[in-house]
């Protein structure tokens, strides 16, 4: 897990140009919707109510690096590597998305917005979307996905 400024993206040598230059040009108002990049890398945008820790899941992917970023409001992002972790649904490999039971560790914890990026590996379970304090909130978020 890479968690940082936007404004320090270009210092990450595996995200590639495309990918910083689509990101420096996000505003909140950029249009929902999916967006076609380069070499198999796309990214979608989206806006949702942030929604309450009990119906948030911990989900990993096998195809996809994940690129996190909220151009609205703020969201409480868990993480924890997948190893140990108990599979509470199987992958799915046309959503390239597996669920995971909640972990018996304390996983590790980031408040996106406010100008940060999250670059998730596969090796690494995210639980998004959470409310934080359990406060709901609307946002637009956009997820780049770059294939591994």
């Amino acid at each position: 897990m890479i968690i940082d400024k936007i404004e320090n993206i270009e210092k990450y040598s595996q995200i590639p140009i495309s990918v910083i230059k689509f990101i420096k040009n996000l505003t909140p108002e950029t249009p929902v919707g999916h967006y076609e990049l380069e070499n198999g890398i796309f990214a979608n945008i989206d806006e949702y109510t942030t929604k309450l820790f009990e119906n948030c899941k911990f989900e990993a992917h096998k195809k996809y690096i994940d690129i996190q970023i909220l151009t609205t409001g703020t969201e409480q992002l868990d993480y924890i590597n997948i190893e140990g972790l108990a599979v509470g649904e199987e992958y799915d490999q046309n959503r390239d998305v597996m669920f995971f039971e909640n972990p018996t560790t304390v996983p590790d914890s980031v408040i996106l917005g406010n100008n940060k990026f999250a670059f998730i590996y596969p090796h690494e379970a995210h639980k998004p979307q959470m409310a934080i304090n359990n406060i709901q909130t609307d946002v637009k978020k956009v997820v780049v996905k770059i294939p591994v």
